[in-house]
């Protein structure tokens, strides 16, 4: 399976660059039947009648903390990207210019800031990857974070436009809580309390996990073959409770839903060949791609993805690659708004 399989052309005038107001009133395509590919156009408001009484929507309460940082290594400036912890104060990050680095330099990232950020490298790896262990007078450092940090904005929409003080609130989730990810579950943009209102009226209830999302959800897929391409780790968390209760859910009839690919990537590292979801907590990286055996949901919330990307593998595995693409050429040709802060869709294979 080659990675080209999975390329299309998009124009750039369907990137969203900001999300619409109010969250809800976003656009959502639902796609209906694996290979058959029934497609409905609607908007998030739409979506409790879209499910089923009994039906879960599974949510990541991640919160997206200011994870970008700069700084000058000599006469050379340096981008650094945090995308997954190691401890209390030990980040993996992605580094433009990280050849300027060495194990045992400490940066300044302070920025003028009155409470300092320091960081020393500790070890090196591939691909511009560097481990840093960061010194501060903040009471965490996320807190020295928030202080010097930027919110890290996809790629596509950074190199286009300013981030600014918007980007704060707007690249958060009505669910996040717990600090950690360097890219925001996007799916969970659309949701807001009154969307939440209408779905528990429709007897759709709620469930809630954690993955941190990394950096490395932005990363091209380099390999030829789809195969030889390898995920970074990002940590997640279902407990016992939740656990159980999603099981119920299904066992009485229900379907289980993941609001983003975060969620799904979770609940299909936690459930076991017999489709029984199992208390989590650790790293993941699974790679879902066309071929793949579902074992814990049942449908899936999720934005437009980028053209050769894994998860637009994903969904491909999901709902089949021609269904897909029939559905994309659509939300193109309709004009729907694509990636972070575009547009939706329910998959409902």
């Amino acid at each position: 399976m080659l990675v080209n399989d999975f390329d299309f052309h998009l124009p750039e005038e369907r990137i969203a660059l900001r999300p619409v107001t109010p969250r809800d009133s976003a656009r959502l395509l639902t796609v209906r039947g694996k290979d058959i590919g029934d497609l409905g156009d609607f908007t998030f408001t739409d979506l409790p009648g879209q499910l089923r009484a009994g039906d879960v929507l599974v949510v990541n309460d991640t919160r997206v903390i200011p994870a970008q940082l700069f700084a000058k290594v000599g006469d050379a400036a340096i981008g650094v990207t945090l995308h997954k912890r190691e401890a209390a104060n030990r980040w993996w990050s992605f580094v433009k210019n990280a050849r300027r680095l060495t194990p045992g330099d400490r940066v300044d990232f302070s920025q003028g800031a009155s409470a300092e950020l320091i960081g020393e490298v500790i070890e090196k790896a591939d691909e511009g990857g560097v481990l840093w262990q960061f010194e501060t007078a903040w009471a965490t450092l996320e807190d020295a974070l928030h202080a010097v940090g930027q919110m890290p904005l996809p790629p596509y929409i950074a190199r286009r436009r300013g981030i600014d003080a918007q980007d704060f609130s707007d690249y958060q989730t009505l669910h996040a809580q717990k600090d950690g990810a360097v890219a925001a579950p996007t799916a969970g943009l659309h949701f807001t309390p009154r969307l939440w209102e209408a779905l528990a009226r429709a007897g759709v209830t709620r469930e809630t996990v954690t993955l941190h999302v990394g950096a490395g959800t932005f990363l091209p897929v380099k390999a030829e073959r789809v195969q030889d391409h390898q995920m970074h780790a990002e940590w997640g968390s279902i407990d016992a409770a939740t656990a159980a209760r999603l099981n119920a859910a299904r066992a009485a009839g229900g379907r289980i839903i993941a609001v983003g690919t975060t969620s799904l990537r979770l609940l299909e590292s936690a459930a076991s060949d017999d489709r029984v979801i199992q208390p989590f907590t650790g790293d993941t990286s699974i790679f879902i791609y066309p071929g793949y055996r579902w074992k814990a949901i049942d449908g899936l919330v999720t934005n437009f993805h980028l053209p050769r990307s894994t998860l637009f593998m994903l969904v491909s595995a999901l709902m089949g690659l021609d269904v897909m693409r029939r559905a994309y050429d659509h939300a193109i040709a309709s004009e729907y708004r694509f990636y972070s802060y575009g547009d939706g869709s329910l998959l409902l294979p």
